[in-house]
This record gives structure tokens, sequence and C-alpha cells, in this order.
């Protein structure tokens, strides 16, 4: 038990210095603790922040967008805000059904890829020398 208690303070710390330092307003609609590095979950919510602004746009109540994604409106709900228990499925069809689902696509694209692009420049040799005719 007095781990537990352990855990939840410890959650409680991270909740104050997020509140604090954080631009998500919405923080505390989130569990406390996730298992996704904090750059992620920032990632997360902004993407379900984004998703819900795509449906509200176009005019798409959540109890459509619920029944098009076959999921609950509570599903829907934690998906815009950015839950990271969400399956990638739900999120993939969510971006389809939006009509962003190019840009999805082309999340990993190696023409895209800055770091990758980098490392192969820094692997390329420094000199190429000419091999002597015999």
């Amino acid at each position: 038990m007095a781990q537990r208690n352990d855990y939840y303070a410890e959650c409680l710390v991270w909740q104050m210095f997020l509140d604090d330092t954080s631009d998500i307003s919405d923080i505390s609609t989130m569990p406390n603790v996730s298992s996704i590095p904090l750059p992620a979950g920032h990632a997360l919510r902004k993407l379900g922040r984004d998703l819900a602004l795509a449906r509200r746009k176009r005019g798409i109540s959540t109890a459509d967008m619920a029944t098009r994604l076959f999921v609950s409106r509570d599903t829907l709900w934690r998906m815009e805000r950015g839950d990271p228990s969400v399956s990638a499925g739900t999120l993939a069809t969510a971006v389809f059904v939006l009509g962003l689902h190019e840009r999805l696509a082309n999340l990993a694209a190696p023409s895209s890829d800055e770091l990758a692009l980098s490392l192969d420049e820094q692997r390329l040799p420094k000199h190429i020398r000419r091999s002597r005719a015999r």
C-alpha cells in the first residue's frame, strides 16, 4: 500500500510540474501517468486537438464521427484529448474520415526524415580514390 501511495504522490508532483511548465491547458483531463515519453504525449494531445478542430470545421458531430469510426463517443473524446490508449487503427480511420490520410501515409517518408538524411551524409566517404590502371 505504501508503494501505491508513493506512486500517486509522484504522479501529483509531475502533474504540478506540467501545470507550471506546459502550454497544454487540458492536462488535468488526461490520466496522471502515461507509459509514453512526455514529448510523445504532447504530440498526441496536439494531434487530438487538431483532429477535433478538423472534425468541427467539417461540421461532423461527435455522434456521427464516432459512428464512422465504429467506436463509442467516449473513445472519440479520449482520442481528441490525446489518450495514448486509443488504438492506432482508430487514429488512422479518423484521419481517413477527415480526408487527411495522405499526410499519415507520408509521416515517416524517407525523403522527409531529416535525421536519416543527415546520417547518410555523414557516412559518405571523405575522399574517393581512383584505382590505378595496370
